[in-house]
């Protein structure tokens, strides 16, 4: 990405504030005039004094009026260049915070819509994400700032300085004008030099911020296996690379810095040097005052080229973490497939024929799956973690798509549903599923944002949550995050209760709960079950039993199907599992324990 192609991606989001541009135009060309003053009052000032003290009938009278003039002037133009600063800052950075804020909505709706499969990719992990999103934001409204608020008047001091310099003498606008190339070109090679340091640079800052946030959430693994020092280590490797290529960056700067900084000082010497040749000439124009005049026009024309690198650095970090930024926003294959189909009523049928699927690293997680999946009854899929279970109820739910074969619902094929009303319909519930911060009921709730209180309550009823979350001392206004791990559970158990859909996916929905509040939410589920579609993930034996319909999957294939009596009699993965599962709860001894 180059600085036009930068600009017109930032076009769209600055344009709903063109009239803080104008605005910002206008008071950049006011402050750049007034910034010419100095240099105007010296020239003046400088020449009326000499000749004053050169004039035999020298009057303190006159000084003392020269002084007054100058005061006047000088004073006058400071208050009038704070009050234009103040405006131009002031609405620069309201427009700043605007393309800012519209720069993250728009990143946080455009993640919203793509697929999941845009999030299993590597190096869209959440914190790398973030850090793409967060450095993309503050560098793209930075750029938008330094454009308006610093570029703009800087460079239109520039312009008008140097138009002064040639009105006063062409010589001397012609030095000035040479020295300004040679700075701009050292510069430029400047920044090209340090781009792949920047671009090195992104990459370690979405490093450790996501070795940060994996640290956080696997806080209780590492604390247990007492690796803290490992992981410091980790984090360590990534800070010292992030150093030592600060390190080198600010190295390189420095040293072009220190080159931009002596061709300045040679313009200026050259600028003294030939104007007070022609002062001694006496070349027509020229005159004491005007060497003053011309060393300060130089400094306003310089002054913007001295600024040029830090702006230049915050382009060539715009340039770098937007190409990050607009990866994530312009990610238009990405964006979740939805059909306009919504029928009446959803009976819940799905067939799947011949289904290959592949997760975005490239792991084949499916091989030809054929299942039919009717309504009203209980459909049990069986297997060893990594078999294919939940990548199915993920392609059932539209969360991914098939790269072969097609999934129909009611004989139409999801693909032509609309993603939104198919989802509405479908309950998920998961073996761990999200809390969001806020409130036990706000989290119920979100199952069906217009429920009433008295559904709400309901809800926690029938997930067995409602005693519990009553005994807190704010009730159902409590913060859901602080409850327990099984806790949290039955209040995403209540949410799928609240929504009520025609068909319902259970993965593994007990597995964090204890065998009393087990047996609990089994008895709600069971009730919740009927005149459904039900597709139930467990390793929990009661719950393969209780099912009409039975899939054993091995290695992504179906290897087996019936009725689970039929089915464990028939021998197989389906009755390896089973029996597994009977050896593990020791059923044996419990049932001897149980008839004693």
């Amino acid at each position: 990405m180059n600085l036009i192609q930068l600009f017109r991606k930032l076009w769209p989001f600055v344009k709903p504030y063109k009239w803080l541009v104008l605005v910002t135009l206008v008071l950049t060309l006011i402050g750049s005039s007034i910034a010419q003053v100095n240099a105007l009052v010296l020239d003046r000032t400088v020449d009326a004094i000499n000749e004053l003290i050169s004039n035999p009938g020298f009057e303190w009278s006159h000084a003392a009026n020269i002084l007054i003039v100058i005061t006047a002037v000088l004073l006058s133009k400071e208050a009038l260049s704070v009050v234009i600063s103040y405006a131009q800052n002031f609405y620069g950075e309201r427009m700043r915070v605007h393309v800012s804020k519209d720069l993250a909505q728009l990143a946080v709706e455009r993640i919203l819509k793509y697929r999941m499969a845009f999030f299993s990719r590597s190096g869209n992990e959440a914190g790398r994400l973030q850090t793409r999103i967060d450095q993309g934001v503050s560098s793209l409204s930075t750029t938008v700032q330094n454009t308006f608020i610093d570029l703009l008047p800087l460079f239109t001091s520039a312009l008008l300085a140097l138009i002064l310099m040639f009105a006063a003498n062409v010589f001397v606008g012609l030095t000035a004008l040479f020295i300004v190339p040679i700075y701009i070109w050292i510069t430029v090679r400047q920044g090209k030099r340090l781009k792949g340091w920047r671009q090195q640079m992104r990459q370690y800052r979405e490093q450790k911020s996501h070795g940060i946030v994996g640290i956080i959430e696997s806080i209780n693994v590492i604390k247990s296996f007492n690796r803290e020092g490992i992981e410091a280590d980790k984090q360590w490797a990534i800070q010292s690379n992030l150093t030592d290529n600060l390190l080198n960056t600010r190295k390189l700067m420095l040293y072009y810095d220190g080159w931009k900084r002596f061709v300045q000082q040679i313009g200026t010497v050259l600028i003294i040097i030939l104007t007070a040749y022609l002062v001694l000439i006496d070349y027509p124009g020229m005159t004491i005052g005007k060497i003053m005049y011309h060393v300060m026009l130089f400094a306003n024309v310089t002054a913007p080229i001295t600024q040029l690198q830090r702006i230049f650095d915050t382009l060539n970090d715009a340039l770098i973490y937007a190409e990050g930024y607009f990866s994530v926003i312009e990610a238009e294959e990405e964006v979740e497939a939805s059909g306009n189909y919504r029928p009446e009523r959803i009976k819940g049928r799905f067939v799947i024929e011949h289904v290959d699927f592949s997760y975005p690293n490239g792991t084949k997680a499916l091989h030809d799956i054929n299942m039919q999946i009717e309504p009203d009854r209980v459909t049990a899929f069986v297997g060893l973690s990594g078999a294919g279970k939940s990548t199915i109820v993920n392609l059932l739910d539209k969360f991914y798509v098939p790269q072969s074969g097609r999934i129909l619902l009611d004989g139409v094929d999801i693909k032509e549903y609309d993603t939104q009303f198919l989802r509405d319909n479908i309950g998920l519930v998961l073996q761990k599923n999200h809390i969001f911060d806020g409130t036990i009921e706000e989290n119920i709730r979100y199952g069906r944002p217009d429920a009433s209180d008295e559904e709400v309550r309901e809800a926690a009823r029938k997930a067995f949550v409602l005693d519990q979350v009553e005994k807190l001392p704010n009730g159902f206004k409590s913060l859901a995050t602080q409850l327990s791990g099984g806790q949290q559970q039955r209040i995403a158990i209540a949410r799928m209760f609240l929504k009520n859909p025609p068909i319902i996916f259970l993965d593994e929905p007990t597995a964090s709960l204890d065998a009393v509040a087990t047996e609990q939410i089994k008895a709600s589920i069971d009730a919740i079950k009927k005149n459904r579609t039900v597709i139930i993930i467990s390793h929990s034996i009661s719950q393969i039993i209780d099912s009409d319909f039975v899939y054993a999957l091995q290695d992504g294939r179906v290897e087996q199907c019936g009725d689970p009596d039929g089915l464990y009699h028939k021998g197989g993965v389906y009755k390896d599992i089973v029996d597994a599962s009977a050896r593990s709860l020791n059923i044996d001894k419990l049932a001897s324990t149980l008839n004693s």
